[in-house]
């Protein structure tokens, strides 16, 4: 089994991303929405955890760029009717939280914009992993979106860190711990580098 592949995006089409590692090319079937789809051609190393779904005639690989999305993926396709294209589809409807929040609240008419999904599998998935989803709900608490105001100290904090090794989605990640504002690049990439 794969469990992950870490490489670049390098190529994208709607719901699936090309992965290549070690000169392999992996097609690999994406969430809409995925923050794989904005990597696409950056040269940027990302990690893309996997479930390989092995039928008789097919082998295909699922990826997600967080364990939780995987973890809900492998949860949705224990509900009786709901097959790895189907959980797929859930999963490119609702975020992961907002999803486990669905689920939870017993809201199976939200699981329902996902493409293919019927009444009945919505009311199914609900039944089935209302009491299973806590966990999600509160780990996947919506992300909140960077302003669209540009600091350019931070900017230059985050190409200084990936000058130092870290990956681009690592060294965001560091600086998001960093919640002062107006620090000089030097500050930011300090405080950044104290909270990993």
């Amino acid at each position: 089994m794969i469990h992950h592949i870490r490489g670049t995006v390098e190529q994208t089409a709607a719901g699936m991303a090309v992965i290549e590692s070690n000169g392999i090319g992996y097609e690999v079937f994406i969430p809409d929405g995925s923050p794989l789809f904005l990597s696409e051609g950056t040269g940027e190393e990302v990690v893309v955890y996997t479930a390989m779904i092995v039928r008789e005639d097919d082998v295909s690989l699922y990826g997600f760029a967080d364990r939780e999305s995987l973890a809900m993926f492998r949860l949705l396709m224990t509900v009786s009717g709901v097959g790895a294209k189907a959980a797929l589809a859930i999963l490119s409807a609702l975020p992961v939280g907002e999803l486990a929040r669905a689920i939870a609240s017993e809201d199976s008419a939200s699981i329902t914009k996902a493409n293919g999904v019927g009444k009945k599998t919505a009311q199914r998935v609900v039944i089935d992993l209302r009491d299973k989803v806590q966990g999600f709900a509160m780990a996947a608490a919506p992300v909140k979106k960077k302003t669209p105001e540009r600091n350019e100290n931070r900017d230059i904090a985050v190409s200084a860190l990936i000058s130092m090794g870290l990956t681009r989605t690592e060294a965001l990640s560091a600086l998001d711990t960093v919640k002062e504002e107006d620090l000089s690049p030097e500050e930011y990439i300090m405080r950044a580098l104290r909270a990993r």
